[in-house]
């Protein structure tokens, strides 16, 4: 793994990309593997504007159960390694597909969360964000105008919000290495940012239990990220303190 970091320094500009799999390790399900939670629940019934417009008591009653699962789960190494891999570096941008909340838990701080996060919600009239209580009502509404808040994620159909795209997109292109952790390479157009970094030329690492579609231009190091982050953030104290 020295290697890889031949030529890092306190300026260079580091990257990275989680995904479902870093939170796997802590208990949170994930949504296309084997006990996911699409093999339950069927995408349209519980994550678009229409399923919302439908049945919100459906949808928010699954909300309030994935709630319920993020807050019994904890971060674990992978999460803060990142942490430290943060205060390691002046130019650090982490960007994640999950909406678990673990990443704020950790303490990351430059975090880019491209999907949303189930622990807030938006106004659905004027798009104002709240933060969610530990205990919310059943049906949550707007304590501003008592519209119907819904939560706060990129559901089936929608747009990713179009500045921290903007902000990931620039991360990535100027990154000198680019890290994926635990993403499936197959949910766009997050997993579009990688090859926009392969093609500014940055390192491209990818730490995943199995290949991905990605793995083809990285430097794919199989096994858990709980693992092998923390034994990357070492590799990079030393590659500074040599530099």
């Amino acid at each position: 793994m020295k290697e890889l970091f031949d030529k890092l320094t306190q300026v260079s500009r580091f990257t990275v990309l989680t995904g479902a799999g870093i939170s796997a390790e802590s208990g949170v399900p994930t949504f296309r593997g084997k006990e996911g939670l699409w093999k339950k629940h069927k995408p349209e019934d519980l994550a678009t504007p229409q399923a919302f417009t439908r049945n919100p008591e459906l949808v928010w009653e699954w909300y309030h159960y994935r709630r319920e699962m993020a807050e019994k789960a904890s971060p674990n190494p992978g999460h803060y390694a990142l942490v430290e891999l943060e205060a390691l570096l002046a130019n650090f941008t982490l960007i994640t597909q999950n909406v678990d909340n673990l990443h704020v838990r950790a303490g990351s701080k430059n975090l880019l969360e491209l999907h949303g996060n189930i622990f807030r919600a938006r106004c659905s009239r004027d798009g104002m964000v709240f933060q969610l209580p530990s205990t919310s009502e059943t049906l949550p509404h707007c304590p501003a105008c008592g519209e119907l808040l819904r939560p706060d994620i990129v559901w089936f159909g929608e747009a990713l919000p179009e500045q921290e795209m903007k902000r990931a997109a620039a991360a990535s292109i100027e990154a000198d290495y680019f890290l994926v952790v635990g993403t499936s390479g197959l949910v766009y157009p997050a997993a579009g940012l990688p090859l926009l970094a392969h093609q500014n030329l940055a390192m491209i690492i990818e730490i995943n239990p199995e290949k991905t579609p990605l793995s083809e231009f990285t430097v794919y190091c199989p096994g858990k990220a709980s693992e092998i982050l923390p034994l990357l953030v070492e590799t990079v104290k030393f590659q500074l303190s040599v530099s």
